[in-house]
């Protein structure tokens, strides 16, 4: 993160501990090695930071073990771009390539290690509260809302990748295995993500990008408000409203500014990586490339022709940001590594591709003011409300501005589930896109029809990672068909 540095966990290291078995539990002698740290508001809040280092993650181009390390955000479009109809891998060798045909297992290492991912950043919020009163009186409310939004945060992606998940919000010992894995259901998860987001709702203020926020938390809650299996569409619809009429975010008028000009107006909230810096750096960016292959593999987030498609009909400017065709293949540019130049031919991508400084936008405005329009249709098909079509034409104009104001009379929910695939693509959303609308199972075995994939309803939940079940000692039970 360019703004946070995290060097004071080289020191404080053995406090978050990084084997999968002690994501939720700390061993005694490590619970004696935190107390000693956390003496004054400084330590918490070094704390705090320590939780984005979670969500960073480990570049896999400075770190390659993968029992070492954990990649956090940075293997994300593995379990979500490529489960959908938007992307795949350039090779079907290995691992990664399991995701977008549909045959991940329970042994598979980036399933694995997103999970764990998640659940480090799991402990460590619930490491850090239960010493937030060594914090300054008057900073606690805000260092327990931001932890709280991190906890919900993750508990939001693995309750939406693994459905049923142990919900840990306490340090427990780690020989309380009952406590440590027993899963619950759904809606248990989901009220407490809840719980969380409206504290931060209630606390935070606007006042970072990199950092938690209550337009952050609001935007978040809408989104989860629309998820859980009582929706909630009113609520986000309130939310959204929000935020928009907050005036404190607004479109780039270029859309390429979004990922390249970093924290920039429409940014709600983002992770950020620092250019070669091998521990604030990241190196998915530069794996999206294959024809002039800049990372370790053969290539990731290969654009699907199904997609290509529908950038031709509703892409407009966003079209030539979003990706490039080669002869071959058409591959990612939306979050080229820094210093790439497309204006030769090859291209370069400048000096530190695999140690790239790319931001993990994980919530801009576009989004908002695309939720805007799906709370307002809700349970309907389509919607005329005037602010909604107000926040979907913002959308359009800024994609087509040589027509602007693209007016429009109402939105249907297929045009808008078409909008937000174009204007949001390549950003992790399709997948979960398509499951809140409904229509997964529908245009995932259409999709893998067309692809020569086989996909069955099984697939829409990753399974729980064998490693876990066998330190469980079998009480983390496995998802149905794997």
């Amino acid at each position: 993160m360019k703004h946070i540095k995290f060097l004071v966990f080289a020191i404080t290291g053995s406090v978050f501990l990084s084997c999968s078995d002690e994501f939720l539990s700390p061993l005694p002698e490590t619970a004696i090695a935190v107390e000693s740290f956390f003496q004054t508001d400084a330590d918490v809040l070094s704390g705090i930071y320590g939780i984005y280092d979670g969500l960073q993650g480990v570049n896999e181009n400075t770190e390659g073990n993968e029992a070492n390390a954990n990649r956090g955000v940075q293997l994300e479009h593995l379990l979500t771009e490529h489960r959908s109809d938007n992307t795949r891998t350039q090779t079907l060798e290995g691992s990664k390539a399991d995701f977008h045909r549909y045959v991940v297992d329970a042994t598979n290492v980036e399933s694995e290690d997103y999970y764990q991912s998640m659940y480090e950043v799991i402990f460590r919020v619930n490491n850090i509260l239960d010493y937030i009163d060594i914090a300054d009186a008057a900073n606690q409310p805000k260092y327990t809302a931001e932890a709280k939004f991190l906890r919900a945060y993750a508990y939001f992606n693995l309750v939406r990748l693994y459905g049923e998940v142990p919900l840990v919000t306490e340090v427990v010992l780690s020989d309380d295995k009952e406590a440590l894995f027993t899963r619950v259901s759904v809606e248990q998860v989901y009220a407490q993500i809840v719980s969380d987001l409206q504290e931060a709702v209630s606390v935070l203020d606007n006042g970072s990008k990199s950092r938690a926020s209550r337009a952050a938390a609001q935007a978040l809650l809408a989104k989860v408000y629309m998820t859980q299996p009582d929706r909630n569409y009113v609520g986000a619809q309130q939310l959204c409203d929000a935020i928009i009429s907050s005036g404190r975010f607004s479109l780039m008028s270029d859309y390429n500014d979004v990922f390249y000009s970093e924290l920039n107006d429409e940014i709600i909230f983002a992770v950020q990586y620092v250019t070669g810096n091998a521990q604030e750096s990241q190196g998915f960016s530069a794996e999206f490339t294959s024809t002039f292959r800049q990372g370790g593999d053969d290539g990731q987030n290969i654009v699907n022709d199904n997609l290509i498609a529908d950038f031709t009909a509703l892409g407009g400017d966003r079209t030539n940001v979003s990706y490039f065709t080669f002869p071959t293949r058409t591959e990612v540019t939306k979050f080229l590594p820094d210093g790439s130049d497309f204006s030769v031919f090859p291209p370069t991508y400048g000096n530190n591709a695999r140690d790239a400084g790319n931001d993990y936008i994980a919530i801009r405005y576009a989004d908002v003011l695309l939720m805007r329009v799906e709370a307002s249709i809700g349970t309907g098909t389509s919607t005329s409300d005037l602010g909604a079509l107000m926040a979907f034409q913002e959308v359009r104009d800024r994609a087509f501005p040589d027509t602007a104001p693209n007016s429009v009379s109402s939105v249907s929910k297929t045009e808008l589930l078409a909008e937000r695939r174009v204007e949001l693509a390549f950003e992790n959303q399709r997948f979960f896109d398509l499951l809140r609308f409904g229509v997964a199972e529908t245009v995932l075995s259409a999709h893998a029809i067309e692809m020569g994939y086989i996909f069955t309803a099984r697939s829409l939940l990753l399974p729980i990672p064998a490693s876990e079940i066998n330190l469980s000692g079998g009480l983390l039970t496995q998802n149905p068909g794997y």
